[in-house]
C-alpha cells in the first residue's frame, strides 16, 4: 500500500545517528544521504527523515505513530533500548504483551528526538 514514509527533523546529524542505531536493531543497513534527507531503503519500503524543504521548523504529527515490524518480542526489546540510548523517549507503558481484538501484540513506544511518535511491533503467537 505505502511506497515510504517520510517524516521531518530539525536536525539530520541527530536524526542520522538515532536511526542508524534503532534500525539497525531490525537489520536496516544505515541510511543514505541525499542533500537534506536520509532514505532508509528495504524490500518492504522507505523511511524518509528530512530537513523540511520550506525552510520552517519541522513538527511531528499529533496523533500519528509510524510502527516498525519486529521479528521477536526481544527485537522488540533491542529496538526499544536503541533508540532511548541514542535520544529517543521511551512513552507510554513499557514494552510488553497488550492484547486486544487483534490478538496478542507485543508493543514498545518511543519518541525520536524530534517527538515523532514510534511503535516496535511484534505479533505475538
Amino acid at each position: 500500500m505505502f511506497s515510504h514514509i517520510m517524516i521531518g527533523t530539525n536536525d539530520l546529524d541527530r536524526a542520522k545517528g538515532f536511526y542508524d542505531a534503532l534500525l539497525g536493531t531490525l537489520g536496516v543497513a544505515p541510511g543514505m544521504v541525499d542533500r537534506h534527507r536520509v532514505f532508509y531503503r528495504t524490500s518492504t519500503g522507505t523511511l524518509g527523515v528530512s530537513l523540511p524543504i520550506d525552510g520552517q521548523p519541522a513538527t511531528f504529527a499529533n496523533g500519528g505513530t509510524i510502527g516498525f515490524a519486529c521479528a521477536s518480542s526481544e527485537q522488540a526489546d533491542a529496538w526499544h533500548a536503541a533508540g532511548v540510548a541514542n535520544g529517543g523517549t521511551s512513552i507510554e507503558d513499557p514494552p510488553g504483551i497488550r492484547e486486544g481484538g487483534f490478538g496478542k501484540l507485543y508493543l514498545a513506544y518511543l519518541r525520536d528526538p524530534d517527538g515523532n511518535k514510534l511503535c516496535g511491533l511484534y505479533r505475538a503467537p
